[in-house]
C-alpha cells in the first residue's frame, strides 16, 4: 500500500477520515475534517473526493461531507453484528414495548461496548449511547455485564491495563463482577448520567461467556425497573437461544475470548 509524504499508508488515513464522524459530528466540513483526522488539508480533499466516488462518503450542497449509504450497505450485506442485530431485534422489541424506556444492544470490542442497537421512546429518559458509537464498559451496566461474563483471561487483562481508571469508579471492581454472574444482571444508578438508571443481561454462548448483552435506561427511581429486569432476563435467554439455532458464529464479533 502506498504511503503518503509523512509515512502514512493509505489505508491508515482512509481509516482516519472515516473515524471523524459520530453522532455529535454526522456532518463535516472537509477542513474540520481534516483537523480532526490530524492530515494536510490537501491530503483530505484528495481523500474525500476517493471516498465519494465510491459511495462511502455522500458531499452536500453545503460542501460538508457524511458518511455515504454504500459503507452501511456493505456493511450490513456481511457482517455478523448485522445478523446479531437481526436476530435481537424481536426481542429487543418486546422489552421496550414493556418498558416505554430506551433498549439496547451492545457487544465487547477493544475494551469499550460497542452499541449496535437502540430503540427509543419520545417520552424516554436521557440516554448517552448512540448507534455505531463506544461506551467504557465500567461506567456502563452493558459492558459491567460483558466484562463479568468475559473469558477469565480476558478479564483479567483488561482489569490489570485500566486498573486505576476503573478504580476511580469501583472500590472492589471483581466483587461487583462476582455479584453480577451470580445474579445475571447489572444495575447501577447515575454511571453516565446523574439522573438514570442503567440494567443490562448476558447473551450467552454455550460456554457461559457473553457474546453480548442486552440493557435499558430509565429514569432514576422508576417503579418499571422490576419488571425490567424481569423482561431483560427473558429476552437475553430468548436472544441465546436464538443465537445457538443460528449459523452465526460469536468468535466472529470480536468478544475477545
Amino acid at each position: 500500500m502506498a504511503n503518503s509524504p509523512s509515512g502514512d499508508a493509505v489505508v491508515d488515513r482512509l481509516v482516519r477520515v472515516l473515524e471523524t464522524f459520530d453522532s455529535r459530528h454526522a456532518r463535516l466540513s472537509v477542513g474540520a475534517m481534516a483537523r480532526r483526522a490530524g492530515l494536510p488539508r490537501s491530503s483530505a480533499y484528495r481523500l474525500v473526493g476517493q471516498l465519494v466516488e465510491h459511495g462511502l462518503l455522500s458531499q452536500h450542497d453545503d460542501g460538508r461531507v457524511s458518511l455515504g449509504l454504500r459503507l452501511w450497505e456493505l456493511t450490513a450485506r456481511a457482517s455478523s453484528a448485522a445478523d446479531l442485530s437481526r436476530i435481537a431485534q424481536p426481542y429487543l422489541e418486546d422489552v421496550n414495548q414493556v418498558i416505554r424506556q430506551h433498549t439496547q444492544l451492545g457487544i465487547l470490542h477493544e475494551d469499550e461496548v460497542l452499541v449496535l442497537e437502540r430503540l427509543s421512546r419520545p417520552e424516554a429518559a436521557i440516554n448517552q449511547a448512540h448507534v455505531g458509537e463506544r461506551l467504557p464498559l465500567h461506567r456502563t451496566s452493558l459492558g459491567m455485564v460483558l466484562l463479568a461474563h468475559a473469558a477469565d483471561s480476558v478479564r483479567e487483562d483488561l482489569l490489570e491495563r485500566r486498573a486505576a481508571e476503573i478504580a476511580a469508579h469501583h472500590r472492589d471492581i471483581r466483587r461487583e463482577l462476582a455479584h453480577i454472574r451470580q445474579h445475571g444482571c447489572a444495575t447501577f444508578d447515575g454511571f453516565i448520567d446523574p439522573e438514570t438508571t442503567g440494567a443490562a443481561a448476558p447473551i450467552l454462548d454455550s460456554r457461559g461467556r457473553a457474546i453480548a448483552a442486552v440493557g435499558i435506561v430509565v429514569p432514576r427511581g422508576s417503579e418499571v425497573l422490576p419488571s425490567a429486569l424481569m423482561a431483560l432476563r427473558t429476552a437475553a435467554r430468548g436472544i441465546s437461544r436464538a443465537l445457538a439455532a443460528s449459523s452465526l458464529d460469536p468468535d466472529a464479533l470480536d468478544a475477545r475470548g
